[in-house]
């Protein structure tokens, strides 16, 4: 038997490398093992990583320039527990945002929220979205991903960590509505509740204000009040143990009590009168602030109005207008003005709160005195409560119309216009200067300062003294007619129609453009309203003149004065037409039934106690001249009204006559200059005055009508049969008229040859004196005509319209729309 050898060990494969155990203290090292296929070196890796990262910020730079978030991102995602678990705390440690939000990693990481993941893995996975959910597309991408369910879930998480991770990320998401109006579906209240019972108070805060965002939506609100949070709310105001949370918890009662169903809740739980109690006593003012502010909130509902009035909330904000802090000033003053929409708490401030309001308007801050004019403006609506911010003095309102903060120029803008109502007060103001100090405001760019100033001008200019002042604020007036602003516009319109009653006013208005914005406006349904209409019926009311040449026609109501005239197509004022070099394009007829000023050499002689006439010194001849106009003798033109012009100063001491006399104008150089006066027409006085002597027998108004058809037609020409109309030279009589004055401008009484649109003016002229209602309408080609109003005899005795023949057959009464009547309307 052989002797036995020694069996040799097995070598090693050969293609099996020997297990290496490698130390290293580079992280680039580290980094570089990042990318091993060995589950073992990447978890070791990511720890070290971790640990790195962990020690400060220069460490995280560094890796981050060595590219180790590249692989990190990779790696949460990675099939071994372990790796993704260090993979996860590492890239957390490490988040970059302005890296991390260009490589969609978003996904990956909500991936690890999942029930299944370790609680570490949770808490770095969630610390990760906290961090970045604070960028606006980092939280679209994640609400996109479905993040909010699986942070949701976490927030009954046993780890405290992932708790507060995922709060922080679900708060970070809820400040977009978006995010918001999902909540109460994932069920998101009941767990956010829950959290409130937890012994950390950093997680209690950060549920509240959680809790503050989210109730802004009504469906958020419901769910609260059903899951009984108001109770586990109301129960943390009522504890002294959990006071530091009493200022975030005010801030989530303060939304829910827009709803009425909570108010009336915690009315019967008495936690309203906590509440006020809160807002008068507390010596913090974040809760003083907070609590007020939940007044507030839960003002904005009439009903919850009344609730509150019954509880004398009225007594709380008045208290609080007196506490030593401008935010707990300023919120207080808004929630007096939304308490004022109810009558009774209107009054009840109304005894007390209008000194310090009052006192509030000298205030330092600047909020503060906006919340405390918005309040007063609320306040003022009251007649009661006017009179007593006048009794407080006017002078301080008015001096800040000039603030540098446009709200409070148009909330003082807004209470002054609201004393003005009373006439007492009203006038006494504007003693004070509110007409100028309103110009200012006028030419804001705020439209809300523009908007209350525009009004203020409109409450102030229905007194003719304050007309007389608003020269200033004319032309930034007619500025804001253009605004695009609807509110703007439509003050601007209404404090024009006031204006518009004084007739300077009312023709700097027309000279600045005001007439041609108003009928653009009315033109465009989107910008017409009644106030537009009513302004521009009310400049034309005062410029008669204007209103013919732009509309061509002049309404029953519209009644031709002494210095109406008709410039055609253009409207200057007749003095500036006057002063215009003499052209064949442009004539000009003019109403004047006013006598001049007596040349030297004249005297007056009294006929019939009514009427009068002139005679020279030197007698003669049968025709006196009188300023270039030749008048029959026995033509009586002065009316009673004109002569009572002549003798209302006869009887007045020689000392008052000489005074007038000293008057003197005077240009910017000092030179003695005389007021313009429109050219005398003492021949359309003795026309009128024959007129009317003729018509005083005659009682029946188609006789009247026909009889001043026949005189004035016979004034200018007489009848012209139409087929010979051509052969009247009127256009020469006119050349020739205009070389003799010369001026484009003609007085009607020298207009010997007249066709329908001279005749037509003639005849409404005369009428407006005469009491007889017609209308005066412009068409082409030199035509118009006259509408009266007839009664018809018939048994229900109805008016009809008739246009009156003034050229072809005098008198003769065509009705409206006739064949007759279109025939002499039109060429």
């Amino acid at each position: 038997m052989g002797k036995k050898v020694k069996k040799e060990a097995d070598s090693p494969p050969k293609d099996v490398f020997d297990p290496l155990s490698i130390e290293t203290k580079n992280a680039a090292t580290a980094v570089l093992m990042l990318k091993s296929p060995e589950h073992d070196i990447l978890a070791k890796a990511c720890e070290a990583i971790h640990r790195f990262a962990d020690k400060g910020d220069e460490n995280k730079v560094a890796l981050t320039e060595l590219g180790a978030l590249d692989s990190l991102t990779k790696l949460i995602s990675h099939e071994d527990k372990l790796v993704r678990r260090n993979a996860v705390m590492a890239l957390a440690v490490m988040s970059v945002k302005r890296l991390l939000k260009k490589m969609d990693i978003i996904a990956s990481v909500i991936d690890r929220l999942a029930p299944e993941e370790e609680v570490v893995i949770h808490e770095f996975a969630s610390l990760c979205l906290s961090f970045l959910s604070s960028e606006p597309t980092v939280k679209v991408q994640i609400f996109n991903d479905d993040g909010l369910e699986p942070l949701i879930a976490l927030l009954s998480s046993p780890d405290p960590d992932v708790k507060k991770n995922s709060l922080e990320t679900i708060y970070n998401l809820v400040q977009d509505f978006y995010s918001r109006a999902v909540i109460s579906e994932l069920k998101g209240i009941p767990p956010m509740l829950e959290l409130l019972k937890t012994e950390f108070p950093v997680i209690q805060q950060l549920a509240l204000k959680t809790l503050a965002t989210i109730t802004s939506d009504v469906e958020n609100r419901v769910a609260l009040r059903e899951c009984q949070g108001l109770d586990r709310l109301i129960e943390i105001l009522g504890s002294q143990e959990l006071s530091d949370l009493h200022v975030d918890t005010l801030l989530v009662v303060s939304n829910c009590l827009e709803d009425e169903e909570v108010m009336a809740l915690i009315q019967q739980t008495g936690a309203l009168d906590k509440l006020l109690h809160f807002a008068r006593t507390s010596s913090q003012m974040e809760i003083q602030r907070n609590a007020v502010r939940a007044i507030l909130r839960a003002a904005h509902n009439n009903e919850n109005k009344k609730m509150l009035h019954e509880h004398n909330v009225e007594q709380v904000l008045i208290t609080l207008l007196g506490v030593d802090h401008n935010e707990v000033r300023e919120v207080t003053c808004l929630a007096i003005t939304v308490m004022c929409d109810n009558v009774a708490s209107k009054a009840a401030f109304g005894q007390y709160a209008i000194r310090p309001l009052v006192k509030l308007l000298q205030s330092d801050s600047g909020a503060v005195k906006e919340a405390a004019g918005l309040a007063l403006s609320s306040l003022t609506t009251s007649k009661s409560n006017a009179c007593a911010v006048f009794e407080e003095g006017v002078e301080p309102l008015i001096r800040l119309l000039a603030d540098d903060r446009d709200a409070i120029i148009a909330h003082s803008a807004a209470i002054l216009t609201n004393m003005s109502s009373q006439n007492a007060l009203r006038g006494s103001i504007r003693a004070q200067g509110i007409m100028s100090a309103l110009v200012e405001p006028l030419q804001s760019p705020n439209t809300l300062v523009q908007s209350k100033a525009a009004l203020a001008v409109a409450a102030f200019a229905c007194d003719s003294e304050a007309r007389l002042e608003v020269t200033g604020g004319v032309e930034p007036l007619v500025k804001l007619l253009s605004s695009n602003h609807h509110e703007v516009r439509r003050h601007a319109c209404w404090a024009v129609f006031v204006c518009a009653s004084d007739r300077e006013c009312s023709a700097d208005l027309c000279r600045l453009g005001a007439l041609e914005i108003l009928q653009e406006i009315n033109l465009s349904p989107c910008r017409k309203s009644q106030f537009s209409e009513s302004a521009l019926q009310k400049l034309f009311e005062g410029n008669l003149s204007i209103k013919y040449s732009m509309t061509g026609s002049l309404t029953l109501n519209d009644i031709i004065v002494d210095g109406f005239y008709d410039p055609g197509n253009r409207v200057p004022s007749l003095e500036e037409l006057s002063k215009m070099k003499v052209t064949s394009q442009q004539t000009v007829i003019m109403i004047n039934g006013k006598l001049p000023e007596f040349p030297v050499g004249t005297r007056r002689t009294k006929t019939r106690g009514t009427v009068g006439r002139l005679v020279t010194w030197g007698g003669g001849g049968g025709v006196g001249l009188f300023s270039g106009c030749a008048v029959p003798w026995g033509a009586r033109f002065v009316t009673w009204w004109a002569f009572k012009s002549f003798s209302k100063n006869k009887g007045k001491g020689k000392k008052e006559d000489k005074a007038k006399e000293e008057v003197k104008i005077t240009d910017d150089n000092g030179v003695e200059t005389k007021p313009w006066l429109p050219p005398s027409d003492p021949a359309f006085c003795g026309l009128v005055s024959h007129v009317m002597e003729l018509m005083l027998p005659l009682n029946n108004t188609r006789e009247r009508v026909v009889l001043l058809a026949r005189l004035v037609a016979d004034a200018m020409g007489g009848p012209v049969e139409r087929d010979v109309l051509h052969e009247f030279f009127w256009e020469l009589h006119f050349s020739e008229l205009k070389a003799e004055l010369r001026s484009n401008v003609i007085p009607i009484g020298r207009i010997k040859k007249g066709v329908f649109c001279h005749r037509a003016l003639l005849f409404k002229a005369l009428a407006d004196r005469l009491g007889i209602n017609c209308t005066l309408n412009k068409g082409e080609f030199s035509r118009a005509w006259n509408v009266v109003m007839l009664i018809e005899e018939t048994p229900k005795m109805s008016l009809v319209a008739y246009i009156v023949d003034l050229m072809h057959s005098p008198g003769r009464l065509m009705k409206a729309g006739s064949p007759e009547a279109i025939r002499y309307q039109t060429l």
